[in-house]
């Protein structure tokens, strides 16, 4: 639909002036028919508004619709100039000094206006501004303002415009794609003749070089990437302001109007030209149905408006994608349509720069020099002759390893020649024994293989190279965990495992490094990483998926048989080292043994762990801290032991009686009686928990406790490493004590990421737990430790009720309350010889654990260890319990009540609980 076909539908300007006219004829009194037009004027534009909407409902698409939103209020401000022009302020014999033109500037002076942007004008006229021309531009912007309109203005006369134009690229700017709406037509051309003469004339490196330097930092503002999860669709990288920034560069030296007149100065091609409209309409689109759905002016894709825009835009559910992932894998593959236009673009500027010289940009030079076969000038290497990816194709797989190898960028003009010419990279090329070799030795070079990896993907050629990658770029994930779609995860993590290499590290993933130096097989951990995410997005199981593609690439890139088995291995088992630290009690001699039958080897868990570390090091800011790298470390201190020949396990009683006489000889200053009555008081479980540190700095803790005579005692250590606080609390035991402390914690702002809960033989209680801030870092500030210990104790007295302050918490809402997640209870009597061990995944929220531990207090289950990890909004708790007889829960139907009680909490208030058998046997 256009609506552009019939634009009296928006708004009739003849009949409206009509209406205006006999308005003032019928009143006389100045202010009421001021308040009398400003309301006939408002419902016009509420009319025009409702019109518009109406038919980009219909299927108008966004650039239409910014049209007809700039028509409207051409209108509209040609009416009211006119009125207080004749009407208000009417001069019998005006001088030429009062002239005045209205300009459109900005997105309204482009014709492009979304339905709450601001209305940006200037008032032009020829000199000085006169009494009369000043009360008319207040009259003006005072009936606009009633119209509940945000102005942008100013009021110049020409020689201010263009000498101000001079000075400030944005004027500058405004004034290039400035549009006159009403009043005196010569003043406007006067005015765009000496822009053109004075300003544009000799200024255009310049001009370039400010609009690329101002693109820059608006990047750098916006996270420069364009795969951040709630993008700006209008200022972000790839959004619709660098589709403009090219186009004001082009309409600023080549004096170009429309958008096709690119292909005449052969700036772009006609394909490209297409690229660059359907870019431009998809993104107007998108943020026309934001403003919208907003009632604002609203130009970021968050969690919430993504999910409505991506519905308004008919991006449905299939099997293998939601609708929203399929929107965003869609958004993100225009935008990097944008950069390669970009790129394209300054290819065509250095082009145009051999044949006029005057036009001197800041990048070029004369030097020149052959390497391997290509030209490297001044940082950048380029082909020799344009015909050189149709004579061999492999020379596009080339160009990025030799790049590599001299630590040079890839000059756009091929960057531009590789675009036109990715049909090339067919079967017969992936088939190339030569061109699979560049591609290896780019994967594993020691010279940053995540850059030029990053090339290549920008370039298109990774997808067309490696298909199976190509179906993962721009795949992204809705949720807050993954900040960056699978592809550039991807490439992003090959650049974490190449800094381990290069010692980059070295203090943050210190055992990663340490390892990484000491692996045999360099190509099966690079292909491994690389192929780890590759099999997301189709259904299924994606390490299964991803491991068979593993084996039919492998062979391929030449690998031998036994490298491309541990590849696919590695593919497969990629989630097994982080499961099982961040969701097992590692302390368990089970998980150790689950574990190493399926590592079997100390070369193949030195590559998980390397391989792991740089997966979750790449998925975002803040999801790796040094509480998961410690936990990691364990498991690989426990895993190496194990599979280390010789080494014999002791059974559990000499393990308990090797803990009890370390302590003893720890406890060197006290009384041999006091000795014996602490020992005396510990369960088999607590001696086996603990490292003797641990159980002496808790002997000491008790002891001072008890001969205080304190009820209750708290200790915090802070741990800046780990990043990640102790917290150890001596107290009476009793029925529900896990979920009034976790109740108390929720409300002080402290997370639980692990706890140990130990009982002595005389009724006390001795429960440590590991504790982040909301930031994932220690929770250390003296006065919120001082608060929490304080809510703690007022808490285990019924003092405090948590249940009541975390209710209100929960209501509050934010726009994650989009994401769900579907709950499932797991019960698994095989992790542990000794504990039923009962994992709860759910959509994190305040007091979730509080109430997972509450029912289990609820159900007579007493928690021996917990491990808490979040992934955005999903919660993965997992609890070692026993019943109220100390043993495992084995009976079927008490497995069923377990699951139905915990389901029945963590339902999401429109949601039914999952079924219990569903929800304890599905996969992750």
């Amino acid at each position: 639909m256009n609506i552009n076909k019939n634009r009296r539908e928006i708004i009739n300007r003849r009949t409206l002036s009509g209406r205006v006219t006999a308005l003032t004829e019928q009143i006389s009194d100045p202010v009421r028919r001021r308040a009398v037009l400003a309301s006939l004027l408002k419902d016009s534009l509420q009319t025009g508004r409702e019109a518009i909407k109406r038919a980009f409902q219909a299927g108008a698409k966004g650039p239409e619709v910014g049209a007809a939103n700039s028509y409207l209020f051409d209108q509209l401000i040609t009416i009211i100039f006119e009125y207080v022009d004749r009407r208000v302020f009417p001069a019998a014999n005006p001088t030429a000094a009062d002239r005045l033109a209205l300009i459109a500037v900005g997105g309204y002076g482009r014709g492009e206006m979304a339905p709450f942007s601001d209305v940006d004008l200037s008032f032009l006229h020829p000199w000085k501004l006169t009494p009369r021309a000043e009360q008319v531009v207040e009259y003006v912007l005072y009936l606009l303002w009633d119209l509940g309109l945000t102005v942008g203005y100013a009021t110049r006369s020409i020689d201010e415009s263009v000498a101000r134009a001079k000075k400030d690229t944005t004027i500058c700017t405004s004034l290039l794609e400035a549009r006159l709406v009403c009043g005196e037509q010569p003043l406007f051309l006067e005015l765009k003749n000496r822009f053109e003469n004075e300003v544009i004339s000799g200024g255009g490196a310049s001009y370039l070089a400010a609009k690329l330097a101002e693109r820059n930092e608006r990047h750098a503002q916006m996270g420069d990437s364009r795969y951040v999860l709630e993008p700006n669709v209008k200022d972000g990288k790839g959004g619709l302001r660098d589709l403009h920034t090219l186009f004001w560069i082009a309409q600023y030296l080549y004096r170009i109007v429309h958008i096709d007149d690119m292909v005449t100065h052969g700036v772009l091609t006609a394909e490209e030209i297409k690229v660059f409209r359907r870019a431009h309409r998809f993104l107007w689109t998108v943020r026309f149905h934001l403003h919208y759905s907003a009632k604002r002016a609203e130009d970021r894709l968050t969690f919430d408006q993504q999910l409505i825009v991506a519905k308004a835009m008919n991006f449905t559910d299939r099997s293998n994608a939601v609708g929203v992932e399929r929107f965003m894998k869609y958004y993100y593959r225009v935008v990097k349509d944008v950069g390669n236009l970009t790129r394209i673009f300054c290819a065509a500027l250095e082009v145009e720069h051999q044949h006029r010289p005057r036009l001197r940009l800041p990048w070029l030079g004369a030097t020149e020099q052959l390497v391997d076969g290509f030209i490297a000038a001044h940082g950048r290497l380029n082909i020799i002759a344009d015909d050189t990816f149709d004579v061999d194709p492999v020379k596009m797989i080339e160009l990025f390893r030799v790049a590599q190898r001299h630590e040079l960028d890839v000059h756009p003009h091929a960057l531009r020649l590789i675009t036109r010419s990715l049909t090339r990279i067919d079967a017969r090329l992936r088939a190339n024994p030569l061109a699979n070799r560049y591609f290896l030795e780019i994967l594993t070079s020691r010279k940053d293989p995540g850059t030029t990896l990053r090339r290549m993907n920008e370039a298109g050629v990774l997808g067309r190279f490696i298909l199976d990658f190509g179906r993962v770029v721009a795949q992204m994930q809705h949720d807050m965990y993954h900040v960056y779609t699978v592809d550039e995860h991807t490439v992003f993590a090959v650049g974490i495992l190449s800094g381990m290499e290069s010692g980059e590290f070295t203090e943050e993933l210190p055992l990663a490094t340490k390892i990484v130096g000491d692996l045999l097989s360099r190509e099966v951990l690079y292909l491994a990483l690389f192929l780890h995410d590759i099999g997301k997005g189709r259904g299924g199981n994606h390490s299964i998926i991803g491991a068979q593609i593993a084996r039919k690439l492998g062979p391929r890139l030449g690998l031998s048989f036994e490298d491309t088995e541990t590849v696919a291995w590695l593919v497969e088992h990629h989630l097994l080292f982080s499961n099982t630290a961040f969701k097992r009690d590692i302390g368990d001699p089970r998980t150790v043994q689950d574990f190493v039958e399926v590592v079997q080897s100390l070369e193949r868990l030195r590559l998980l762990l390397v391989l792991t570390v740089a997966d979750i090091r790449a998925v975002g800011p803040r999801v790796w801290n040094g509480w998961k790298g410690q936990l990691m470390r364990d498991l690989y201190d426990e895993a190496a032991a194990e599979l280390s020949a010789g080494r014999t396990r002791l059974d559990r009683k000499e393990r308990v009686k090797a803990a009890k006489d370390a302590l003893r000889a720890a406890l060197t200053d006290w009384p041999e009686d006091k000795k014996e009555t602490h020992v005396g008081r510990g369960y088999p479980s607590y001696w086996l928990s603990f490292d003797t540190d641990s159980h002496a700095r808790h002997a000491n803790f008790i002891r001072y406790a008890d001969e205080e005579q304190r009820t209750f005692a708290f200790d915090a250590r802070v741990d800046h490493f780990r990043a990640v606080t102790e917290i150890t609390i001596y107290c009476p035991d009793h029925h529900g004590l896990f979920a009034g402390i976790a109740g108390a914690m929720a409300v002080s702002g402290a997370n639980i990421v692990d706890a140990r809960v130990s009982s002595t033989t005389d009724g006390m209680a001795l429960d440590v737990f590991w504790i982040q801030d909301a930031a994932g870092g220690s929770y250390e500030r003296p006065e919120h430790l001082e608060r929490l210990a304080t809510t703690i104790e007022k808490t285990l007295t019924r003092d405090f009720k948590p249940a009541r302050a975390l209710a209100e918490l929960t209501l509050l809402p934010t726009r994650t309350n989009v994401f769900t997640v579907a709950p499932r209870v797991l019960v698994d009597n095989n992790a542990s010889a000794t504990y039923t061990v009962v994992e709860v995944n759910a959509r994190d929220r305040a007091g979730l654990l509080y109430d997972i531990t509450r029912t289990l207090g609820e159900l007579r289950l007493s928690v021996g260890s917990a491990r808490i990890t979040t992934y955005g909004v999903r919660a993965v708790d997992v609890f070692y319990v026993k019943d109220m007889f100390g043993m495992k829960i084995m009976e079927d139907i008490h497995i069923t009540q377990i699951q139905k009680m915990l389901l029945n909490i963590l339902a999401e208030p429109n949601q039914l609980p999952s079924n219990p058998e569903t929800a304890a046997t599905a996969a992750e």
